[in-house]
Parts: structure tokens; C-alpha cells; sequence
């Protein structure tokens, strides 16, 4: 079950830029970009398919899905391309003190 609130989700510091990862954010597994410093947050798992945005290719604010390669906006959650056709849920992220923190509302 997924629960609302804010929840850290690691340390600025440890996520370069053009990197991804993986984090759990109250039951939601979400995908945490650093691109040129700025940090996004969407849904870790495509819409299309079972697969982790996080392990895709990040090319500035796009992320490519490793198991058919759609391509989503890490800014908006947007589907940019096929097979995917539905946009995976963007959250709010915060840089506090070094602590990446993501609200789920």
C-alpha cells in the first residue's frame, strides 16, 4: 500500500549528474534523476511494460526504458515515443540540506 507524505530519498551528493536511481518513497518505487544538478522524480516502472526507468539511459531530461526503449520526460513523467502511450506519475522533489526529499501526495 502506498502511503502519502514526504519521505528521503538519499543523499544529493551520492547521485551524479546524468545518473539515475531507484528509491522507495512510502510503498511508491520511484526513479530520482540529477540533471545538471537539478533533480526529477517519476514512477520507477514504465508504463508499458514491467521494466526500471532507473537502469534506462538518461540523455538530459530523457530517460529511455531498457526493456523497448520509450523515452518518458523526467520533468513530467510524459511519454515521449512508442511502444509507450500513457505518462508515468512525476513527483515533487527537494534538495534539503543535501537530502533529496519526494512528496507523494
Amino acid at each position: 500500500m502506498i502511503s502519502s507524505g514526504r519521505y528521503d530519498v538519499g543523499l544529493a551528493a551520492s547521485l551524479a549528474s546524468g545518473e539515475a536511481m531507484a528509491s522507495n518513497a512510502g510503498g511508491e518505487v520511484v526513479a530520482v534523476f540529477n540533471v545538471d544538478g537539478s533533480f526529477y522524480a517519476i514512477s520507477d516502472t514504465c508504463s508499458h511494460a514491467e521494466a526500471s526507468l532507473s537502469e534506462g539511459d538518461v540523455d538530459g531530461f530523457c530517460v529511455m526504458c531498457p526493456l523497448h526503449g520509450s523515452e518518458f520526460d523526467v520533468r513530467t513523467g510524459e511519454a515521449m515515443n512508442m511502444p509507450a502511450t500513457s505518462p508515468v506519475e512525476s513527483f515533487h522533489i527537494e534538495n534539503e540540506d543535501g537530502n533529496l526529499i519526494v512528496t507523494i501526495p
